[in-house]
């Protein structure tokens, strides 16, 4: 932890690289990624404070659209939409995926409630070989799946009627620091 301090320390020391943040932010892209620490969306990015509005949950889901139990990840993706007009969207999975593989395997959970009944609520089991370290042909189906369910949301369907926002799945290799993008035309997963 000390280091972390350190760090936030010596950060603060540098006040007018941030001035213009207090203005309000408008961010062009709402980055929906895993919690996992090893997935750094500015790192990957190269983003700079202010250009990306994250969302980060266990397992990147997005969880179904619905207006009788609003969650967390449908409020930030609604005001990442329509009140700051992102006009990108990039649901970001990673290989190893803690969450995914725990699917893909069918993992007892039981010891992890709460995690449990995260994954079994959120999201359908993905496809993919459960020997498989990586994870990657469960999180590639996975990242597809959380893209289509932001179709279900209002804000995402108007937008993208109008031709004002993209929808984008990536797939991030954790072993390798490659990124890779859906491409709809061949349906695979290609370096960006």
């Amino acid at each position: 932890m000390q280091p972390l301090i350190d760090n936030a320390r010596s950060f603060g020391q540098r006040p007018e690289e941030f001035a213009e943040l207090a203005a309000g932010q408008s961010p062009q892209v709402l980055f929906i990624t895993c919690s996992d620490s090893r997935v750094v969306p500015a790192l990957i990015t190269g983003a700079r404070p202010g250009e990306l509005f994250e969302l980060r949950t266990a397992g990147n889901i997005v969880p179904p659209c619905t207006s009788a139990h609003p969650t967390s990840e449908a409020a930030t993706i609604e005001y990442a939409v329509e009140v700051l007009g992102v006009r990108d969207i990039v649901v970001c999975g990673h290989s190893h995926c803690g969450a995914v593989g725990a699917l893909v395997r069918g993992d007892d959970l039981t010891a992890v409630p709460a995690v449990r009944d995260w994954l079994a609520s959120a999201t359908p089991r993905p496809a993919g070989a459960a020997e498989d370290p990586e994870v990657a042909e469960g999180v590639q189906s996975h990242v597809l799946t959380q893209l289509l369910r932001l179709r279900s949301y209002p804000c995402v369907q108007r937008r993208l009627a109008e031709g004002r926002l993209g929808l984008h799945a990536w797939y991030y290799e954790v072993h390798t620091g490659a990124v890779r993008t859906h491409r709809p035309q061949t349906d695979t997963f290609e370096a960006l």
